[in-house]
Protein backbone atom coordinates (compact mmCIF):
# COMPACT_ATOMS: atom_id res chain seq x y z
CA UNK A 1 0.00 0.00 0.00
CA UNK A 2 1.13 3.61 -0.72
CA UNK A 3 2.49 6.10 1.79
CA UNK A 4 -0.33 8.46 0.75
CA UNK A 5 -3.19 5.79 0.16
CA UNK A 6 -2.11 5.14 3.93
CA UNK A 7 -2.53 9.05 4.60
CA UNK A 8 -5.50 9.63 2.96
CA UNK A 9 -7.06 6.98 5.04
CA UNK A 10 -5.69 7.87 8.33
CA UNK A 11 -7.64 11.35 7.41
CA UNK A 12 -10.18 9.87 6.35
CA UNK A 13 -10.92 8.51 10.26
CA UNK A 14 -9.87 12.21 11.61
CA UNK A 15 -12.45 13.60 9.50
CA UNK A 16 -15.73 13.41 11.78
CA UNK A 17 -13.37 15.86 14.29
CA UNK A 18 -12.81 18.40 11.63
CA UNK A 19 -14.58 20.73 13.95
CA UNK A 20 -12.72 20.27 16.75
CA UNK A 21 -9.40 20.25 14.43
CA UNK A 22 -10.58 23.26 13.18
CA UNK A 23 -10.46 25.06 16.70
CA UNK A 24 -7.36 23.15 17.56
CA UNK A 25 -5.68 24.95 14.23
CA UNK A 26 -6.75 28.27 15.32
CA UNK A 27 -5.40 28.13 18.58
CA UNK A 28 -2.01 26.58 17.24
CA UNK A 29 -1.68 29.66 14.91
CA UNK A 30 -2.48 32.01 17.85
CA UNK A 31 0.51 29.98 20.06
CA UNK A 32 2.29 30.53 16.81
CA UNK A 33 1.41 34.41 16.72
CA UNK A 34 2.72 34.67 20.44
CA UNK A 35 5.91 32.81 19.70
CA UNK A 36 6.92 35.50 17.44
CA UNK A 37 5.95 38.23 19.53
CA UNK A 38 7.91 36.50 22.10
CA UNK A 39 11.09 36.99 19.35
CA UNK A 40 9.96 40.73 18.52
CA UNK A 41 10.12 41.84 22.21
CA UNK A 42 13.40 41.13 22.45
CA UNK A 43 14.12 43.87 19.81
CA UNK A 44 12.42 46.51 22.46
CA UNK A 45 13.42 45.02 25.77
CA UNK A 46 17.03 45.82 24.57
CA UNK A 47 16.97 48.84 22.64
CA UNK A 48 14.16 50.41 24.61
CA UNK A 49 15.31 49.83 27.96
CA UNK A 50 19.29 48.68 28.18
CA UNK A 51 20.63 50.80 25.34
CA UNK A 52 18.14 54.15 26.22
CA UNK A 53 17.29 53.59 29.06
CA UNK A 54 13.39 54.47 29.03
CA UNK A 55 11.84 54.06 32.23
CA UNK A 56 8.13 54.31 30.81
CA UNK A 57 9.19 50.86 28.96
CA UNK A 58 10.84 49.47 31.76
CA UNK A 59 7.21 49.49 33.58
CA UNK A 60 5.11 48.30 30.07
CA UNK A 61 6.94 46.08 28.27
CA UNK A 62 7.46 43.30 31.04
CA UNK A 63 3.51 43.57 31.58
CA UNK A 64 3.41 42.66 28.08
CA UNK A 65 5.76 40.13 28.32
CA UNK A 66 3.63 38.42 31.02
CA UNK A 67 0.71 38.85 28.51
CA UNK A 68 2.00 37.70 26.09
CA UNK A 69 3.07 33.96 27.98
CA UNK A 70 -0.07 33.87 29.54
CA UNK A 71 -2.29 33.71 26.17
CA UNK A 72 0.18 31.39 24.17
CA UNK A 73 0.32 29.42 27.69
CA UNK A 74 -3.56 29.46 27.42
CA UNK A 75 -4.10 29.04 23.99
CA UNK A 76 -1.25 25.90 23.96
CA UNK A 77 -3.23 23.99 26.31
CA UNK A 78 -6.87 24.60 24.62
CA UNK A 79 -4.72 22.80 21.50
CA UNK A 80 -2.61 20.23 23.57
CA UNK A 81 -6.46 18.92 25.30
CA UNK A 82 -8.54 19.40 22.04
CA UNK A 83 -5.17 17.10 20.14
CA UNK A 84 -5.75 14.37 22.63
CA UNK A 85 -8.97 14.38 22.42
CA UNK A 86 -9.09 13.88 18.66
CA UNK A 87 -6.22 11.21 18.77
CA UNK A 88 -8.08 9.30 21.05
CA UNK A 89 -11.44 9.49 19.66
CA UNK A 90 -9.55 8.39 16.15
CA UNK A 91 -8.23 4.86 18.00
CA UNK A 92 -11.33 4.36 19.99
CA UNK A 93 -12.89 4.56 16.51
CA UNK A 94 -10.40 2.09 14.79
CA UNK A 95 -10.68 -0.27 17.52
CA UNK A 96 -14.19 -0.66 17.45
CA UNK A 97 -14.01 -0.74 13.16
CA UNK A 98 -11.39 -3.83 13.37
CA UNK A 99 -13.40 -5.45 16.17
CA UNK A 100 -16.61 -5.40 14.38
CA UNK A 101 -14.86 -5.89 11.21
CA UNK A 102 -13.13 -9.46 13.12
CA UNK A 103 -16.32 -10.77 14.30
CA UNK A 104 -17.47 -10.45 9.95
CA UNK A 105 -14.43 -12.47 9.12
CA UNK A 106 -14.83 -16.64 8.61
CA UNK A 107 -13.62 -19.01 10.88
CA UNK A 108 -11.24 -20.68 8.19
CA UNK A 109 -9.35 -16.94 8.79
CA UNK A 110 -9.15 -17.73 12.27
CA UNK A 111 -7.65 -20.83 12.13
CA UNK A 112 -4.83 -19.39 9.87
CA UNK A 113 -4.24 -16.52 12.10
CA UNK A 114 -2.60 -16.29 15.31
CA UNK A 115 -4.38 -14.76 18.55
CA UNK A 116 -1.32 -12.92 19.55
CA UNK A 117 -1.10 -11.30 16.38
CA UNK A 118 -4.53 -10.23 16.72
CA UNK A 119 -4.85 -8.55 20.13
CA UNK A 120 -1.03 -6.48 18.73
CA UNK A 121 -3.06 -5.27 15.86
CA UNK A 122 -5.89 -4.31 18.03
CA UNK A 123 -3.91 -2.70 21.38
CA UNK A 124 -0.19 -1.90 20.25
CA UNK A 125 -0.51 -0.86 16.62
CA UNK A 126 -3.75 1.21 16.50
CA UNK A 127 -1.83 3.44 19.57
CA UNK A 128 1.00 4.20 17.02
CA UNK A 129 -1.58 5.86 14.84
CA UNK A 130 -3.26 7.51 17.61
CA UNK A 131 0.52 9.02 18.25
CA UNK A 132 0.82 9.71 14.48
CA UNK A 133 -2.30 11.36 14.03
CA UNK A 134 -2.44 13.43 17.47
CA UNK A 135 1.03 14.37 18.32
CA UNK A 136 3.56 13.84 15.00
CA UNK A 137 1.10 14.96 12.10
CA UNK A 138 -0.85 17.82 14.01
CA UNK A 139 2.43 18.28 15.63
CA UNK A 140 3.99 19.18 12.22
CA UNK A 141 1.22 21.56 11.35
CA UNK A 142 1.96 23.59 14.89
CA UNK A 143 5.34 23.06 14.02
CA UNK A 144 4.92 24.81 10.54
CA UNK A 145 2.40 27.94 11.63
CA UNK A 146 4.88 28.35 14.17
CA UNK A 147 8.09 28.35 11.44
CA UNK A 148 6.03 30.71 9.55
CA UNK A 149 5.11 33.13 12.03
CA UNK A 150 8.90 33.42 13.11
CA UNK A 151 10.05 33.88 9.29
CA UNK A 152 8.08 36.92 8.90
CA UNK A 153 9.49 38.41 12.28
CA UNK A 154 13.40 37.81 10.83
CA UNK A 155 12.41 38.93 7.35
CA UNK A 156 10.95 42.02 8.92
CA UNK A 157 13.91 42.60 11.03
CA UNK A 158 16.43 41.85 8.41
CA UNK A 159 15.35 40.85 5.35
CA UNK A 160 18.60 40.48 3.32
CA UNK A 161 20.32 38.53 5.86
CA UNK A 162 17.14 36.58 6.69
CA UNK A 163 17.02 35.75 3.28
CA UNK A 164 20.46 34.55 3.14
CA UNK A 165 19.50 31.75 6.28
CA UNK A 166 16.96 30.39 4.08
CA UNK A 167 19.88 28.89 1.94
CA UNK A 168 20.53 26.80 5.28
CA UNK A 169 16.76 25.42 6.17
CA UNK A 170 16.62 23.40 2.71
CA UNK A 171 19.54 21.37 4.26
CA UNK A 172 17.06 20.00 7.45
CA UNK A 173 15.21 18.22 5.26
CA UNK A 174 17.96 16.18 4.56
CA UNK A 175 17.72 14.48 8.00
CA UNK A 176 14.24 14.20 7.58
CA UNK A 177 13.91 12.33 4.32
CA UNK A 178 17.10 10.22 4.71
CA UNK A 179 16.30 8.70 8.45
CA UNK A 180 12.20 8.28 7.84
CA UNK A 181 13.03 5.36 5.35
CA UNK A 182 14.94 3.95 8.23
CA UNK A 183 12.51 4.72 10.61
CA UNK A 184 9.14 3.14 8.94
CA UNK A 185 10.85 0.19 7.68
CA UNK A 186 12.33 -0.52 11.30
CA UNK A 187 8.92 0.03 12.86
CA UNK A 188 7.42 -2.66 10.88
CA UNK A 189 10.04 -5.12 12.09
CA UNK A 190 9.09 -3.96 15.64
CA UNK A 191 5.82 -4.15 15.02
CA UNK A 192 5.88 -7.87 13.52
CA UNK A 193 7.82 -8.90 16.39
CA UNK A 194 5.88 -7.69 19.51
CA UNK A 195 2.96 -9.68 17.42
CA UNK A 196 5.10 -12.81 17.91
CA UNK A 197 5.65 -11.99 21.67
CA UNK A 198 2.20 -11.27 22.39
CA UNK A 199 1.31 -14.46 20.17
CA UNK A 200 3.64 -16.56 22.52
CA UNK A 201 2.21 -15.18 25.47
CA UNK A 202 -1.41 -15.54 24.84
CA UNK A 203 -0.25 -19.60 23.86
CA UNK A 204 1.72 -20.06 27.29
CA UNK A 205 -0.50 -18.65 28.97
CA UNK A 206 -3.78 -20.45 27.90
CA UNK A 207 -1.51 -23.61 27.64
CA UNK A 208 0.37 -23.31 31.32
CA UNK A 209 -0.82 -26.74 32.04
CA UNK A 210 0.99 -28.65 29.12
CA UNK A 211 3.70 -26.35 29.44
CA UNK A 212 3.94 -27.55 33.30
CA UNK A 213 3.07 -30.98 32.22
CA UNK A 214 5.59 -31.35 29.77
CA UNK A 215 8.33 -29.51 32.27
CA UNK A 216 8.72 -26.92 29.05
CA UNK A 217 8.91 -24.11 31.32
CA UNK A 218 12.37 -23.82 30.53
CA UNK A 219 12.01 -24.50 26.68
CA UNK A 220 9.25 -21.24 26.61
CA UNK A 221 11.79 -18.66 28.95
CA UNK A 222 14.18 -19.26 26.08
CA UNK A 223 11.63 -18.83 23.38
CA UNK A 224 10.49 -15.61 24.69
CA UNK A 225 13.74 -14.45 25.50
CA UNK A 226 14.83 -14.97 22.13
CA UNK A 227 11.58 -12.76 20.68
CA UNK A 228 12.56 -10.17 23.56
CA UNK A 229 15.97 -9.71 22.28
CA UNK A 230 15.07 -9.29 18.69
CA UNK A 231 12.97 -6.92 19.51
CA UNK A 232 15.67 -5.52 21.89
CA UNK A 233 17.80 -5.42 19.02
CA UNK A 234 15.36 -3.67 16.52
CA UNK A 235 14.67 -1.08 19.25
CA UNK A 236 18.13 -0.26 19.81
CA UNK A 237 18.85 0.24 16.09
CA UNK A 238 15.67 2.70 15.87
CA UNK A 239 17.16 4.08 18.61
CA UNK A 240 20.62 4.66 17.12
CA UNK A 241 18.49 6.07 13.43
CA UNK A 242 16.76 8.41 15.73
CA UNK A 243 20.06 9.75 17.73
CA UNK A 244 21.88 10.12 15.06
CA UNK A 245 19.35 11.89 13.44
CA UNK A 246 18.79 14.38 16.11
CA UNK A 247 22.79 14.78 16.74
CA UNK A 248 22.96 16.05 12.86
CA UNK A 249 19.98 18.39 13.35
CA UNK A 250 22.14 19.65 16.57
CA UNK A 251 25.33 20.20 14.20
CA UNK A 252 23.67 21.59 11.43
CA UNK A 253 21.84 24.21 13.75
CA UNK A 254 25.51 24.93 15.56
CA UNK A 255 26.81 25.97 12.43
CA UNK A 256 23.97 27.58 10.99
CA UNK A 257 24.01 30.01 14.61
CA UNK A 258 27.21 30.48 14.31
CA UNK A 259 27.16 31.78 10.88
CA UNK A 260 24.56 34.33 11.97
CA UNK A 261 26.53 35.25 14.81
CA UNK A 262 29.68 35.93 12.47
CA UNK A 263 27.94 38.00 10.14
CA UNK A 264 25.01 39.38 11.96
CA UNK A 265 28.16 40.48 14.67
CA UNK A 266 29.80 42.26 11.49
CA UNK A 267 26.50 44.19 10.69
CA UNK A 268 26.39 45.25 14.49
CA UNK A 269 29.74 46.40 14.32
CA UNK A 270 29.41 48.40 10.95
CA UNK A 271 26.11 50.33 12.40
CA UNK A 272 24.12 48.65 9.83
CA UNK A 273 22.15 46.92 12.68
CA UNK A 274 21.38 47.32 16.66
CA UNK A 275 22.10 45.22 19.39
CA UNK A 276 17.96 44.52 19.48
CA UNK A 277 17.22 43.96 16.34
CA UNK A 278 20.08 41.52 15.77
CA UNK A 279 19.17 39.73 18.86
CA UNK A 280 15.47 39.81 17.80
CA UNK A 281 16.71 38.10 14.62
CA UNK A 282 19.08 35.60 16.20
CA UNK A 283 16.14 35.01 18.81
CA UNK A 284 13.71 34.35 15.80
CA UNK A 285 16.22 32.20 14.30
CA UNK A 286 16.97 30.05 17.44
CA UNK A 287 12.96 29.35 17.84
CA UNK A 288 12.92 28.47 14.24
CA UNK A 289 14.98 25.97 14.54
CA UNK A 290 13.47 24.58 17.53
CA UNK A 291 10.02 23.37 15.23
CA UNK A 292 12.47 22.17 12.60
CA UNK A 293 14.21 20.03 14.95
CA UNK A 294 10.63 19.07 16.67
CA UNK A 295 9.50 18.02 12.87
CA UNK A 296 12.82 15.89 12.55
CA UNK A 297 11.45 13.89 15.59
CA UNK A 298 7.64 13.62 14.95
CA UNK A 299 9.64 12.01 11.60
CA UNK A 300 10.23 8.65 13.46
CA UNK A 301 6.53 8.50 15.44
CA UNK A 302 4.92 9.34 11.89
CA UNK A 303 6.68 6.20 10.27
CA UNK A 304 5.92 4.11 13.17
CA UNK A 305 2.74 5.08 13.11
CA UNK A 306 1.97 4.82 8.69
CA UNK A 307 3.76 1.21 9.41
CA UNK A 308 1.08 0.81 11.91
CA UNK A 309 -1.58 1.26 9.58
CA UNK A 310 -0.16 -0.74 7.04
CA UNK A 311 -0.87 -3.68 9.24
CA UNK A 312 -4.11 -2.28 10.34
CA UNK A 313 -5.60 -1.64 7.18
CA UNK A 314 -4.80 -4.93 5.55
CA UNK A 315 -6.84 -6.70 8.16
CA UNK A 316 -9.91 -4.28 7.29
CA UNK A 317 -9.28 -4.76 3.97
CA UNK A 318 -9.92 -8.23 4.26
CA UNK A 319 -13.08 -9.41 2.85
CA UNK A 320 -15.99 -11.71 4.48
CA UNK A 321 -16.16 -14.30 2.33
CA UNK A 322 -19.34 -15.39 3.77
CA UNK A 323 -22.19 -12.59 3.96
CA UNK A 324 -25.83 -12.36 3.60
CA UNK A 325 -26.92 -12.07 -0.38
CA UNK A 326 -28.48 -8.58 -1.33
CA UNK A 327 -32.19 -9.26 -0.54
CA UNK A 328 -31.84 -12.28 1.54
CA UNK A 329 -34.72 -12.73 3.37
CA UNK A 330 -35.31 -14.10 7.24
CA UNK A 331 -35.53 -18.39 7.32
CA UNK A 332 -38.94 -19.41 8.95
CA UNK A 333 -38.64 -21.77 11.55
CA UNK A 334 -37.87 -25.58 10.55
CA UNK A 335 -41.05 -27.12 9.64
CA UNK A 336 -40.25 -30.12 7.50
CA UNK A 337 -36.27 -31.20 7.13
CA UNK A 338 -32.62 -30.20 6.18
CA UNK A 339 -31.40 -31.44 3.17
CA UNK A 340 -27.36 -31.51 1.70
CA UNK A 341 -27.90 -32.45 -2.06
CA UNK A 342 -24.51 -33.59 -3.18
CA UNK A 343 -22.41 -31.60 -0.90
CA UNK A 344 -18.69 -31.00 -1.24
CA UNK A 345 -16.22 -28.85 0.68
CA UNK A 346 -12.84 -27.97 0.45
CA UNK A 347 -10.02 -25.33 2.18
CA UNK A 348 -7.99 -23.19 0.44
CA UNK A 349 -5.27 -25.53 0.18
CA UNK A 350 -7.96 -27.34 -2.41
CA UNK A 351 -7.34 -30.42 -0.56
CA UNK A 352 -11.07 -32.03 -0.20
CA UNK A 353 -12.56 -32.69 2.98
CA UNK A 354 -16.72 -33.76 1.96
CA UNK A 355 -17.09 -34.98 -1.57
CA UNK A 356 -21.18 -36.40 -2.89
CA UNK A 357 -22.47 -35.48 0.33
CA UNK A 358 -26.73 -36.64 -0.12
CA UNK A 359 -28.63 -36.51 2.93
CA UNK A 360 -31.51 -35.86 4.61
CA UNK A 361 -32.89 -34.88 7.96
CA UNK A 362 -36.68 -34.86 8.91
CA UNK A 363 -38.02 -32.90 11.75
CA UNK A 364 -37.14 -34.10 15.41
CA UNK A 365 -34.82 -36.63 13.41
CA UNK A 366 -31.70 -37.56 15.78
CA UNK A 367 -28.93 -38.13 13.29
CA UNK A 368 -25.84 -39.62 14.91
CA UNK A 369 -22.34 -38.65 12.65
CA UNK A 370 -20.09 -41.42 13.12
CA UNK A 371 -16.38 -42.68 11.73
CA UNK A 372 -12.83 -42.58 11.54
CA UNK A 373 -10.97 -39.69 13.05
CA UNK A 374 -10.25 -37.01 10.06
CA UNK A 375 -13.06 -38.35 7.94
CA UNK A 376 -15.05 -34.89 7.50
CA UNK A 377 -17.64 -35.41 10.81
CA UNK A 378 -17.48 -31.47 12.22
CA UNK A 379 -16.78 -29.83 8.74
CA UNK A 380 -20.01 -31.75 7.54
CA UNK A 381 -22.15 -29.81 10.55
CA UNK A 382 -19.87 -26.55 10.68
CA UNK A 383 -21.81 -26.10 7.13
CA UNK A 384 -24.95 -25.99 8.15
CA UNK A 385 -24.68 -22.59 10.62
CA UNK A 386 -22.80 -21.21 7.71
CA UNK A 387 -19.43 -21.16 9.55
CA UNK A 388 -18.03 -22.53 5.96
CA UNK A 389 -19.99 -22.41 2.71
CA UNK A 390 -19.99 -25.52 0.55
CA UNK A 391 -17.54 -25.43 -2.93
CA UNK A 392 -20.21 -27.21 -4.17
CA UNK A 393 -24.08 -28.86 -3.90
CA UNK A 394 -26.44 -26.71 -1.42
CA UNK A 395 -27.43 -27.06 2.03
CA UNK A 396 -31.80 -26.61 2.24
CA UNK A 397 -33.73 -26.02 5.07
CA UNK A 398 -37.51 -26.55 4.55
CA UNK A 399 -36.00 -26.16 0.53
CA UNK A 400 -34.66 -22.97 0.68
CA UNK A 401 -30.78 -22.84 0.30
CA UNK A 402 -29.11 -21.33 3.29
CA UNK A 403 -27.47 -19.37 1.41
CA UNK A 404 -30.27 -17.67 0.05
CA UNK A 405 -31.56 -16.45 4.02
CA UNK A 406 -30.22 -13.81 6.35
CA UNK A 407 -27.17 -15.48 8.61
CA UNK A 408 -29.11 -14.10 11.59
CA UNK A 409 -32.40 -15.76 11.12
CA UNK A 410 -30.69 -19.09 10.37
CA UNK A 411 -28.41 -19.23 13.35
CA UNK A 412 -31.18 -18.21 15.24
CA UNK A 413 -32.73 -21.62 15.22
CA UNK A 414 -29.76 -23.78 15.76
CA UNK A 415 -27.59 -24.45 19.03
CA UNK A 416 -24.75 -26.15 19.74
CA UNK A 417 -22.92 -27.98 22.32
CA UNK A 418 -18.70 -28.94 21.58
CA UNK A 419 -16.39 -30.43 22.82
CA UNK A 420 -14.24 -27.71 23.56
CA UNK A 421 -16.59 -25.74 25.63
CA UNK A 422 -16.50 -22.71 25.20
CA UNK A 423 -17.45 -20.23 28.02
CA UNK A 424 -16.47 -16.57 29.25
CA UNK A 425 -14.96 -15.08 32.62
CA UNK A 426 -18.38 -13.53 33.65
CA UNK A 427 -20.98 -15.14 35.94
CA UNK A 428 -22.32 -18.25 35.75
CA UNK A 429 -26.10 -15.98 34.71
CA UNK A 430 -24.56 -14.43 32.36
CA UNK A 431 -23.34 -17.63 30.71
CA UNK A 432 -26.12 -19.47 30.47
CA UNK A 433 -28.10 -16.48 29.39
CA UNK A 434 -25.39 -15.98 26.40
CA UNK A 435 -27.64 -14.78 23.12
CA UNK A 436 -30.23 -13.19 25.31
CA UNK A 437 -29.54 -11.33 28.34
CA UNK A 438 -32.97 -10.45 28.93
CA UNK A 439 -33.91 -14.29 29.99
CA UNK A 440 -35.80 -14.11 33.05
CA UNK A 441 -34.44 -15.38 36.05
CA UNK A 442 -36.77 -17.99 36.25
CA UNK A 443 -35.92 -19.02 32.79
CA UNK A 444 -32.08 -19.45 33.68
CA UNK A 445 -32.99 -21.52 36.37
CA UNK A 446 -35.78 -23.69 34.35
CA UNK A 447 -32.44 -24.48 32.00
CA UNK A 448 -29.61 -24.62 34.54
CA UNK A 449 -32.38 -27.44 36.49
CA UNK A 450 -32.88 -29.27 32.86
CA UNK A 451 -29.36 -29.23 32.40
CA UNK A 452 -28.55 -31.18 35.51
CA UNK A 453 -26.58 -27.84 36.73
CA UNK A 454 -28.29 -26.36 39.15
CA UNK A 455 -26.96 -28.71 42.12
CA UNK A 456 -23.44 -27.57 41.85
CA UNK A 457 -24.19 -23.80 41.55
CA UNK A 458 -26.53 -23.75 44.40
CA UNK A 459 -22.75 -24.87 46.14
CA UNK A 460 -21.26 -22.30 44.66
CA UNK A 461 -20.51 -19.21 47.51
CA UNK A 462 -22.04 -16.45 44.93
CA UNK A 463 -24.14 -18.95 42.99
CA UNK A 464 -25.17 -17.62 39.93
CA UNK A 465 -23.31 -14.48 40.45
CA UNK A 466 -20.39 -16.71 40.36
CA UNK A 467 -17.51 -15.46 38.27
CA UNK A 468 -16.16 -18.51 36.69
CA UNK A 469 -12.89 -17.72 35.27
CA UNK A 470 -11.76 -17.68 31.87
CA UNK A 471 -12.87 -20.50 29.84
CA UNK A 472 -14.86 -21.55 33.49
CA UNK A 473 -11.17 -22.54 34.83
CA UNK A 474 -13.15 -22.63 38.17
CA UNK A 475 -15.01 -25.63 37.44
CA UNK A 476 -14.66 -28.80 36.35
CA UNK A 477 -15.09 -30.56 32.97
CA UNK A 478 -18.23 -31.90 33.30
CA UNK A 479 -19.84 -28.59 34.94
CA UNK A 480 -18.38 -26.81 32.40
CA UNK A 481 -20.07 -28.64 30.01
CA UNK A 482 -23.48 -29.09 31.68
CA UNK A 483 -23.37 -24.90 31.42
CA UNK A 484 -23.02 -25.15 27.67
CA UNK A 485 -26.29 -27.41 27.71
CA UNK A 486 -28.19 -25.05 29.80
CA UNK A 487 -27.41 -22.40 27.60
CA UNK A 488 -28.19 -24.45 24.68
CA UNK A 489 -31.61 -25.30 26.63
CA UNK A 490 -32.03 -21.57 27.05
CA UNK A 491 -31.67 -20.71 23.03
CA UNK A 492 -34.31 -23.45 22.37
CA UNK A 493 -33.51 -23.62 19.00
CA UNK A 494 -35.46 -26.30 16.77
CA UNK A 495 -31.92 -27.54 15.24
CA UNK A 496 -28.96 -28.89 17.54
CA UNK A 497 -25.35 -29.84 17.00
CA UNK A 498 -23.70 -31.65 19.10
CA UNK A 499 -20.07 -32.26 18.43
CA UNK A 500 -18.75 -34.91 20.59
CA UNK A 501 -19.90 -33.20 23.60
CA UNK A 502 -19.30 -36.24 26.36
CA UNK A 503 -15.96 -37.09 24.49
CA UNK A 504 -13.40 -35.70 27.41
CA UNK A 505 -15.17 -36.41 30.53
CA UNK A 506 -14.93 -39.00 32.72
CA UNK A 507 -17.52 -41.37 33.26
CA UNK A 508 -19.38 -40.30 36.27
CA UNK A 509 -19.95 -36.69 34.38
CA UNK A 510 -20.47 -38.13 31.21
CA UNK A 511 -23.79 -39.81 33.21
CA UNK A 512 -24.66 -36.12 34.26
CA UNK A 513 -24.02 -34.20 31.24
CA UNK A 514 -25.93 -37.51 29.20
CA UNK A 515 -28.77 -36.73 30.85
CA UNK A 516 -28.73 -33.07 30.53
CA UNK A 517 -28.04 -34.09 26.90
CA UNK A 518 -31.39 -36.38 26.57
CA UNK A 519 -33.39 -33.55 28.19
CA UNK A 520 -31.71 -31.01 25.42
CA UNK A 521 -31.99 -33.00 22.28
CA UNK A 522 -36.18 -33.45 22.72
CA UNK A 523 -38.10 -32.38 20.21
CA UNK A 524 -34.96 -31.04 18.54
CA UNK A 525 -33.48 -31.85 14.78
CA UNK A 526 -30.69 -33.40 16.05
CA UNK A 527 -27.18 -33.82 14.83
CA UNK A 528 -24.81 -35.93 17.00
CA UNK A 529 -20.82 -36.34 16.46
CA UNK A 530 -20.31 -39.33 18.82
CA UNK A 531 -16.86 -40.25 19.69
CA UNK A 532 -18.32 -43.22 21.93
CA UNK A 533 -20.53 -44.87 20.18
CA UNK A 534 -22.34 -45.72 23.31
CA UNK A 535 -23.45 -42.96 22.95
CA UNK A 536 -25.55 -43.04 19.83
CA UNK A 537 -26.89 -46.54 20.08
CA UNK A 538 -30.59 -44.95 20.63
CA UNK A 539 -30.27 -42.30 17.69
CA UNK A 540 -33.08 -42.61 14.43
CA UNK A 541 -30.15 -42.88 12.06
CA UNK A 542 -26.67 -43.36 12.12
CA UNK A 543 -24.50 -42.43 9.25
CA UNK A 544 -20.73 -43.40 9.10
CA UNK A 545 -18.52 -40.84 7.12
CA UNK A 546 -15.02 -42.01 6.22
CA UNK A 547 -12.59 -39.77 3.78
CA UNK A 548 -15.29 -37.32 2.96
CA UNK A 549 -18.41 -39.67 1.80
CA UNK A 550 -20.66 -41.67 3.53
CA UNK A 551 -20.30 -45.16 3.49
CA UNK A 552 -22.92 -46.66 5.66
CA UNK A 553 -26.50 -45.70 6.80
CA UNK A 554 -29.10 -47.20 9.15
CA UNK A 555 -29.88 -47.70 13.05
CA UNK A 556 -27.49 -49.21 15.37
CA UNK A 557 -28.41 -52.75 14.97
CA UNK A 558 -28.62 -52.92 11.31
CA UNK A 559 -25.34 -51.61 11.14
CA UNK A 560 -23.82 -54.29 13.19
CA UNK A 561 -25.27 -57.22 10.45
CA UNK A 562 -23.32 -54.97 8.03
CA UNK A 563 -19.97 -55.83 9.38
CA UNK A 564 -18.84 -52.75 7.84
CA UNK A 565 -16.90 -49.39 9.71
CA UNK A 566 -19.29 -49.30 12.14
CA UNK A 567 -19.16 -52.86 13.27
CA UNK A 568 -15.42 -52.64 13.64
CA UNK A 569 -15.21 -49.24 15.27
CA UNK A 570 -17.58 -50.70 17.90
CA UNK A 571 -15.59 -53.88 18.63
CA UNK A 572 -12.87 -51.25 18.72
CA UNK A 573 -14.69 -49.74 21.38
CA UNK A 574 -15.89 -52.16 23.38
CA UNK A 575 -12.95 -54.18 23.57
CA UNK A 576 -10.42 -51.28 24.41
CA UNK A 577 -13.14 -50.94 27.65
CA UNK A 578 -13.37 -54.31 28.61
CA UNK A 579 -9.47 -53.95 28.95
CA UNK A 580 -9.59 -51.20 31.29
CA UNK A 581 -12.76 -52.60 33.49
CA UNK A 582 -10.36 -55.99 33.90
CA UNK A 583 -7.09 -53.32 34.71
CA UNK A 584 -9.73 -51.82 37.64
CA UNK A 585 -10.74 -55.22 38.47
CA UNK A 586 -7.13 -56.64 39.04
Amino acid sequence: MFKQQIITRILTAVKPYKLILGIAMICMVLVAAFSAAQAYMVKPLLDKIFFEQNSRMLNILPLALVGIFLFKGFFYYSYSVLLEKVGQSVIRDFRKKIYKHLQALPLEYYHKTPTGELISRIISDVTLIQSAVSHALVGILKDTFQVLGLLGVIFYQNWKLASMSMVFLPLALIPIILFGRMHRKLSTENQKTTAHVSNILHETISGIRIVKAFCMENYEINRFTKRIENLLRIIIKDSKVKNFSHSFMELLGGIFVAWIIWYGGHEVLKGLSTPGTFFSFLTALVMIYEPIKGISRMNSTIQQGLAAATRVFAILDIKPKIIDKPGAHSLPPLGQSIELQNVSFHYDNNIEVLNGIDLSVKKGELLAIAGPSGGGKTTLVNLIPRFFDVTGGSILIDGKDIREVTMNSLRDQIAMVTQETILFNDTIRNNIAYGDLNKSEDEILEAANAAHALGFIKELPDEMDTVIGESGAKLSGGQRQRLSIARALLKNAPILILDEATSSLDTESEREVQKALENLMKNRTTFVIAHRLSTIQNADRIIIIQDGRIIEEGTHESLLTKEGVYETLHKMQYAGEDQDLLRVSS
